[in-house]
């Protein structure tokens, strides 16, 4: 979809609470919409964000990971539900946030990324990403909306970083954030790795403020979807009138001229971005270093290692 007269589909769908009958509906027309098909026998790696479990807010919510799994059960795919959180493991991470029961209910377990390979990057790096994540038919990358303290605001394209496996996340910020761009770069070069069909957003009560773990609820009802991660980013850019000036990924989307970054690139299938009202919206006023000094990537291993162990 990146000839001069195609559109990315963006399907925008308001949804007021986590807990509505309607979500089911939403989830289906959402995909739908957009032209996903998915065939019986068809292999599924399901990636929502499981960042952390000291906060389900930080996480996307079951119920929409859950409905996602639900709608391509009865399509016949075969599903895995995983991700690399940041500390602890994917199972610990959904079971503190609620994931766990609904899941099992369906026959499935949340899984951790695992079994890295190198990934060579355009300027001389490697980074390790998941070859779970390689190996699958098709990723659905199922994103939570939130306001981030490094990048101002985060969304699909950021929540593919979580196919790198493990530490190495931390340790590619002290690699290569001391140096503008790389980690922007790194990041889309993961994405664009990815067997990637579609990316369903969790924007019903995103983060605001501050984050990516410790911000604030925001009443965005937003249910939000498309095949490609950088028109559903810029649809969410444009709707809180940012810029690329202002978000780092998005101005290095632009550099690139990844299709996608332009909102004229945009086509909404389901409502218009005019229904929904986001001018409380709050951004990070300053932002931290991109870079993680050394102690700070100890310290953090430790951590992970400790809530793995159950320590914690």
């Amino acid at each position: 979809m990146s000839s001069n007269n195609a559109k990315a589909p963006v399907a925008f769908f308001r949804i007021l609470e986590y807990e509505s009958t309607f979500l089911d509906t939403a989830v289906a027309m959402t995909l739908e919409e957009c032209g996903l098909k998915i065939h019986p026998g068809t292999k599924v790696l399901v990636k929502p964000n499981l960042v952390s479990p000291k906060n389900q807010l930080a996480c996307t919510h079951p119920n929409v990971t859950i409905c996602l799994c639900r709608y391509l059960k009865d399509c016949g795919a075969q599903i895995t539900v995983a991700d690399s959180p940041g500390y602890g493991s994917a199972a610990q991470v959904s079971k503190a946030i609620g994931m766990t029961s609904g899941l099992k209910e369906l026959g499935l377990k949340p899984k951790s990324l695992g079994r890295p390979v190198p990934l060579k990057l355009s300027f001389g790096e490697t980074i390790g990403i998941s070859r779970d994540a390689l190996e699958t038919d098709m990723i659905i990358n199922v994103p939570k909306l939130k306001a981030h303290n490094q990048f101002v605001l985060t969304g699909a394209v950021k929540n593919l970083f979580g196919t790198v496996v493990g530490f190495r996340k931390a340790y590619a910020h002290t690699r290569f954030g001391e140096t503008p761009g790389l980690m922007e770069k790194m990041i889309i070069e993961v994405v664009n790795s990815m067997p990637l069909a579609f990316n369903l957003m969790d924007a019903i009560y995103p983060m605001h403020e501050s984050g990516p773990i410790s911000g604030k609820p925001y009443t965005m009802s937003l249910l939000a979807g498309s095949p490609n991660p950088y028109a559903l980013d810029t649809a969410i850019y444009m709707l809180l009138g940012l810029s690329p000036k202002k978000i780092l990924l998005w101005r290095e989307s632009a550099r690139q001229k990844i299709f996608g970054y332009n909102p004229d690139h945009i086509e909404y299938v389901i409502e218009p971005p005019d229904d929904f009202d986001t001018t409380d919206f709050k951004i990070p006023e300053k932002l931290s270093p991109m870079e993680f000094e050394p102690v700070r990537f100890i310290k953090g291993r430790v951590k992970s290692l400790l809530s793995r162990f159950k320590l914690l």
